[in-house]
Order: structure tokens, then sequence, then C-alpha cells
């Protein structure tokens, strides 16, 4: 049987102390401000955060209110280049559509075009984070483990630049824009640089270095639902060209909902759209390439100013008149409650 040893403590010395030490901070000490909350200052509170939310809300819903947009969806109206197009064998051949419509009224001012799609999911995992950050700032184009699979190598071998299942599904419509000014047709003038935000293109874009774009990417292949490889996205501008098109980073900003739009081009405003879009006849020629049918899904084309806040989006100005609202009715529930215990307690001090 083992016995238990005990050992002697050391006579005089006193237990470690685990009191904390005798400081301000320690305990508790510091100085502190404690609101006292009377009736007047939280009244006072609701009604002020109510008027201030409820005049933001105001003002945003008017600013909101206040740019021109068009919408025009051409899904249906060029239904005979979306059946070619559900075919993958004609990836290669040209399909044109023409889309008339009419401003009434001017829309003065800078013009912005966009193309917008409904029903096309963006906000899957796997979707989101198949891509490569690496290859896209030019270090490697041949990226051998990634999340792009399997968008990353033909069987071949092949590696593709770009990689991956944001590149490989790639707006590729052509738009152009003319306007029909009495018997003459003038093609409106788009910018298609200056559209991406400068952080893309100058940190998270670089094109690989090389003395040419088409040895940088040799040993490559395009994505399999491109027409033609990376290096000749924009043939006429080589600022324009590869990872830095402003149409390919445009698109690897990945929306949050299925139904979203994205900034196209910018109207150039010289000669007969030197204030912008005049009133006339007007005609969308589209080059039909990015099939939407088989996921049900729509395109628009989108023309549209922009204000101080931002394009047509009533929703902020809609959350702040919200958010006024209820903190105003906050404000009379409150003030007709203390109304109503006063009423009692005065009438009690008179029993």
């Amino acid at each position: 049987m083992k016995s238990k040893t005990s050992f002697p403590s050391q006579e005089g010395a006193a237990p470690p102390s685990r009191c904390p030490d005798n400081s301000a901070f320690k305990q508790q000490r510091l100085p502190a401000w404690k609101p006292q909350l009377t009736i007047a200052s939280v009244l006072s509170s609701f009604f002020l955060t109510g008027a201030l939310c409820l005049a933001v809300g105001i003002c945003l819903v008017l600013s909101a209110n206040s740019v021109r947009e068009i919408q025009i969806d051409y899904s249906d109206k060029c239904s005979d280049c979306s059946k070619l197009r559900e075919n993958s064998s004609n990836w290669n051949k040209e399909c044109h559509c023409s889309v008339n419509f009419t401003l009434k009224e001017d829309i003065l001012g800078d013009v912005f075009m966009y193309y917008g799609l409904q029903n096309f999911y963006q906000n899957h995992r796997r979707y989101v984070m198949s891509r490569s950050d690496a290859q896209l700032l030019g270090r490697n184009v041949n990226i051998p483990r990634s999340y792009c699979a399997p968008f990353s190598t033909y069987r071949n071998g092949t590696p593709m630049a770009p990689c991956g299942a944001i590149a490989n599904s790639m707006f590729n419509d052509t738009i152009d824009l003319f306007y029909n000014r009495n018997s003459s047709v003038i093609q409106v003038p788009l910018l298609k640089t200056g559209n991406s935000w400068w952080t893309d293109k100058n940190v998270k874009f670089r094109n690989p270095e090389s003395y040419n774009l088409s040895s940088a990417f040799a040993g490559t292949a395009r994505p399999p639902y491109w027409q033609k490889p990376v290096y000749l996205l924009d043939e006429e501008d080589e600022r324009n060209n590869g990872y830095v098109n402003d149409d390919f980073i445009i698109w690897m900003r990945v929306s949050a909902f299925a139904t979203f739009r994205n900034l196209y081009r910018r109207v150039r405003r010289i000669r007969h759209f030197a204030e912008g879009l005049p009133a006339g006849n007007y005609t969308f020629r589209i080059s039909y390439n990015f099939p939407v049918t088989r996921f049900k899904g729509r395109k628009h084309v989108i023309l549209s100013t922009v204000v101080w806040s931002g394009g047509s989006n009533p929703f902020l100005g809609i959350a702040y008149l919200v958010s006024g609202t209820a903190a105003t009715l906050t404000g009379f529930v409150i003030t007709g409650i203390h109304l109503k215990l006063r009423k009692k307690k005065t009438y009690f001090q008179k029993q």
C-alpha cells in the first residue's frame, strides 16, 4: 500500500495573492461617463434620427428617379441566333440581329451602356473560386494546380489562359449603336476603355512580361467557349489587350445576385452626341454569341445616365425612408406611453 508523502510548507511564507494589482485600471476606478436618460433626451434622439433619415431618403429617391434609363430586352428578338448558338458545333458561325427603338426625349449628359443578364447565377461557391489570381497577375501562364479545374488544361496537357469557369463563361456579345438621322445612319461613338476600376487595371490584373503578347502566351490555348485567344481581345489597342482588357476585368468581378448588369461602353461626346443622345430612332446591331436559353435566362441592353448617388437604384433611399419612419413612429409611441403614465401618476398623487 502506497503512503502519501506530504511536504511541509516553509514557515513564515505567505501564499501568493491572486488579487489584481491595486491600480485604477484593474480596480475599475477610472473616471467614466454614464448618461442619464431622460424623456427629453430619448425623444429628441428618436425624432432627430427619424428626421435625418427621412431627409436623406427623400434626397436619394429623388436623385434615383432623375436618372434617365431605357432597357431593351433582345432575347426574343434575336431568337434565330439563339437557336443557332444552342448547337455548340456552330461556334464559328457568325450571327447578327438588329433591335430598333425610339428615344422620345433627349438623354443629356454622360450616357453609359450596360449589358444585363437575368437568371445567371455567379454566386455558386465553386464558380466564384474557379480562377487563378497568380495567373491573372501574369506570374505564370501555366498553373498546374489551382481551383480552375476542370477548366485548367486540355486533355493533351495544354494549359488554358485564362483558366477557370468565370473566364470560360465570359459575356462575348458585340453591341453597336446606330442613330437614324433623317435618311442617314450614324454610328454612335463608344468608348471601350476606362470602364474598369483603377485598382483592377493596375494592381489585380497584369500581363506576362514579354516583347509581345503572342509570345507571352505561347504554349497556351483559349478557354473552350472563347472564339479567340486572350491576346486578341482588342487588336486595336495594346493597352486594352490580354488580362488587362476592360471587358474581361469587369466580367471577372462576379455578381452576388442572379440578375445583374455590367458596364459595357460609354458614349463618346463628340459631334452629334456632344450633349448626349438626341431624341430619335436608334438601332442596336448585335453580334450574338452568348446563349442563354438553356438556363432560361434573358439578355438586356441598358442605356442610362448617372447622378451623384449613382445609377437608377432606389433601394438605399427606400431603406433610409423606412428607417426614418420607424424611428419617428417609435418616438410617438414613447411619447404616448409617457403621457399616459404621467397622467396616472398625477391622479394617484392627488388621491
